[in-house]
């Protein structure tokens, strides 16, 4: 580990200094060594810093933490990023407040030409999970290398990142704690494959928990270090909605995918939209337009299925079944113009090939 780790992790723990005054102060003496070495007289000058300031850096003496975060960087291989690194997120540096350390452990590049974060609701619907793989579907075609971003939670987090690396794409999971945990602990798995394909990324040294005022943090990660946020389903309150508001005061693009007026999953996206904080989001193509990304040619090798091969009978109600996130089997039987017997063995066939699932009421939905 280089000889000015120790100022950086330290810099980061001095009391009352935050991500814009570290900015102004690396701005000013280039080096976080440069900092801790620099005579009260010349700290107290840089811009937002003052006597006080100058003071807790000049009297700062607590390097125990910063030396025992080192051992698990190097232990764990995890990389460390300052503002001045030449990996670090460049987009994140044109936030006025960026972390001023993060921690890096995988494969992905945080300055892909492409960031795009696909964020949402923990509770998602079949309706949501739907857009999030046909959208990044559609990218990995349209714009293969696209970096996903998002941050390891249930539900749309979740589908964006097992989308991504199912179409071939690199994707970030930003997390809201230290690297020496994983939450939810339900994700170890899908977290320690994303490291072969894409990458875990915080601010947050290793023995940080996930404490609750620490995601609201890792959400202007997310909305910094991206060209566009889209927002897929979310409530009229949650960290969605934090991340949009944070993207917007960012100046990056806001997309959002509507949802039915009475759908409360849906409410956030409709909010974001009528209020014109997001645009409205159909498809890839409209991401890819008003982004103005050209597509690159298509591939000629074909993608994979997402359901197996399927009789005519079974496709019809594959098909009428993607219009709603659950239809009850009369409403099937009425709209397809099957008769019950050829119905019920259709629907049958689709549950036992984990096509679709019934839920109780006798009704049905795709999975």
């Amino acid at each position: 580990m280089k000889k000015d780790l120790i100022y950086q992790l330290a810099l980061s723990s001095v009391p009352h200094i935050g991500y814009v005054h570290a900015k102004n102060l690396i701005q000013h003496f280039h080096s976080a060594e440069a900092i801790f070495k620099a005579p009260m007289r010349l700290l107290e000058k840089v811009e937002g810093i003052g006597m006080a300031r100058a003071r807790s850096i000049a009297g700062f003496r607590d390097f125990a933490e910063a030396e025992q975060e080192i051992r698990f960087l190097e232990k764990y291989q995890v990389t460390p990023l300052f503002l001045n690194d030449a990996a670090y997120p460049k987009r994140l540096l044109q936030c006025y407040d960026p972390p001023t350390l993060l921690f890096y452990k995988g494969q992905a590049d945080l300055n892909a030409q492409r960031m795009v974060a696909v964020v949402g609701t923990r509770i998602s619907s079949g309706y949501g999970k739907r857009v999030t793989e046909e959208l990044i579907r559609d990218l990995s075609d349209s714009m293969p290398g696209a970096c996903i971003v998002s941050g390891l939670a249930f539900g749309i987090d979740a589908e964006a990142h097992k989308a991504a690396m199912r179409y071939g794409l690199p994707t970030i999971g930003v997390l809201a704690h230290g690297m020496g945990t994983i939450y939810p602990k339900e994700h170890a798995g899908l977290a320690k494959e994303m490291m072969q394909q894409g990458a875990l990324l915080t601010e947050f040294s290793s023995r940080k928990q996930p404490d609750k005022h620490h995601f609201p943090t890792r959400n202007r990660i997310v909305a910094g270090c991206c060209d566009a946020v889209v927002v897929i389903e979310t409530g009229i309150k949650g960290g969605s909605m934090i991340t949009a508001e944070l993207a917007n005061g960012y100046n990056r693009d806001v997309f959002a995918v509507p949802g039915r007026i009475s759908d409360p999953q849906s409410a956030g996206c409709n909010q974001l939209i009528k209020e014109n904080k997001a645009a409205l989001l159909q498809s890839s193509e409209d991401l890819m337009q008003w982004m103005g990304w050209k597509a690159v040619e298509k591939k000629t090798v074909t993608q994979p299925r997402l359901f197996p091969e399927l009789n005519e009978t079974e496709s019809v109600l594959v098909e009428l079944l993607r219009t709603k996130d659950s239809v009850h089997m009369e409403e099937i039987c009425v709209r397809s113009g099957f008769t019950p017997g050829t119905l019920a063995g259709a629907l049958l066939n689709l549950e036992l090939q984990q096509v679709i699932e019934s839920l109780p009421g006798k009704m049905y939905r795709l999975r």
